[in-house]
C-alpha cells in the first residue's frame, strides 16, 4: 500500500489487490527497485565459484562472471515455469552442499476418476462445504467456492485441500461435497418435500430445477438410482431420504494432482534445517542466503505465500 497498490481483505484473511491484477504488485516492486538504484542484470546463473567456504562469483550461461560479497538464492520453486521458476535454483543450492526436500505440487487442481466429471465441466459452485478424506478418515474441511473441470476439480477450497494430500498413490483420497451446507438434513428434506408437492405430477428429472444448478441435475438423478421418468408422486420416502443424503454427501474420488506446471506453489525445496531462521543465511556456506519459495515452506492461497516471500526477503536484505 505504501507503494500505491490498494489492497482488499477477503474471507479467511486472504489479501488481494483491489484491481485483482497480480501485475500491479510486480510493477510496484520493480519500479521501487529501479528507483532505489538497484542494478538489474539479465542472464541465467549456471554455477558458483567458491573460496574458503564462501561464494566469490556467479558464473552465467554465457561464461561471464559476476563477482560478489554475498549471494541470495530466490529463484522460486518449480511450479509456474512461465515466471522463470524452473527448479534451477535447486541445482545451485545443491552445488553449495544443501539438501533439497523433493519438490511436489501444492495448491494445485485435483484429478478425479468418476465417469460423471466431464459432464460437470465448467460448473462453478459457491457456498459449498468440502471434507477431504484419507483412507476414510476426515483430514481437512473448508467452506467456499470450487469449480468442476474436464479433469476433476479446482477453485479456492480445492487448492487449499490439495496441500493436505501427502501420500497420493499410497493412500486413497476422496472429497465429500455438501451442496447445501446451510440446510441440515431435516431442513433439506422439508425443502425437497415442498418442491415435490409443487411438481407432484412431473417427471423426477424435472423436479430439481429450484434446488440444483442445471448441469448438476442429470448427474444427481443418475446417482440417486431413481428413474428420470419416475413421477414425483411415486417416489418413496426411502428414495427421497437417499436423495437428501446424496446432496449432503456428494463424493468424488481423487486420483492424482495436476502437473506441477499447473500448481500455484511448490511444496519442498531447500531444507529449513540448513538455514538460520534469524538471518536466512546458509549454515553451510558463509555468504549464501535464501528467500521465498526455493525454501521448503508453503502455505494456503490468498497472500500467505507472498507473505513468506516478502518476510524472508526482508530478513535476507537486512542481514546481507
Amino acid at each position: 500500500e505504501e507503494l500505491g497498490v490498494a489492497l482488499k481483505i477477503e474471507r479467511g484473511n486472504r489479501v488481494f489487490p483491489v484491481s485483482d491484477k497480480a501485475v500491479d504488485i510486480v510493477d510496484a516492486l520493480v519500479n521501487y527497485a529501479k528507483n532505489s538504484g538497484v542494478k538489474i542484470i539479465q542472464g541465467t546463473a549456471k554455477a558458483f565459484e567458491f573460496n574458503n567456504n564462501k561464494i566469490n562469483s556467479v558464473v552465467l550461461e554465457d561464461k561471464s562472471k559476476i563477482e560478489c560479497d554475498k549471494v541470495c538464492l530466490c529463484t522460486g520453486g518449480k511450479s509456474y515455469h512461465l515466471t522463470g521458476s524452473t527448479g534451477d535454483g535447486y541445482i545451485l543450492a545443491k552445488s553449495a552442499g544443501h539438501t533439497i526436500v523433493p519438490p511436489k505440487p501444492s495448491l494445485v487442481p485435483l484429478e478425479c476418476s468418476n465417469n460423471f466429471i466431464p459432464k460437470l465441466q465448467g460448473l462453478s459452485l459457491k457456498n459449498i462445504e468440502i471434507t477431504l478424506f484419507e483412507d476414510e478418515k476426515a483430514i481437512y474441511s473448508d467452506f467456499g467456492e470450487m469449480i468442476f473441470t474436464h479433469f476433476g476439480v479446482s477453485g479456492p477450497v480445492i487448492l487449499s485441500a490439495s496441500s493436505h494430500i501427502k501420500n497420493m498413490g499410497k493412500k486413497k483420497y476422496k472429497l465429500k461435497i455438501d451442496l447445501k451446507p446451510a440446510l441440515d438434513f431435516n431442513t433439506l428434506d422439508k425443502r425437497i418435500c415442498r418442491d415435490f408437492e409443487e411438481f407432484s405430477n412431473k417427471d423426477f428429472v424435472n423436479s430439481l430445477s429450484k434446488l440444483l444448478p442445471k448441469k448438476l441435475i442429470p448427474v444427481i438423478v443418475s446417482l440417486s438410482g431413481i428413474s428420470p421418468g419416475e413421477k414425483v408422486n411415486q417416489i418413496t420416502r426411502q428414495q427421497r431420504l437417499a436423495l437428501v443424503d446424496l446432496i449432503k454427501n456428494f463424493y468424488v474420488t481423487i486420483s492424482n494432482f495436476r502437473p506441477i506446471d499447473e500448481a500455484i506453489i511448490t511444496c519442498g525445496g531447500v531444507s529449513v534445517k540448513e538455514i538460520n531462521p534469524k538471518t536466512m543465511c546458509s549454515k553451510i556456506i558463509d555468504n549464501l542466503y535464501f528467500a521465498g519459495e526455493i525454501i521448503d515452506v508453503d502455505a494456503y492461497t490468498g497472500g500467505f505465500n507472498l507473505q513468506i516471500a516478502f518476510s524472508t526477503a526482508v530478513l535476507c536484505a537486512d542481514n546481507m
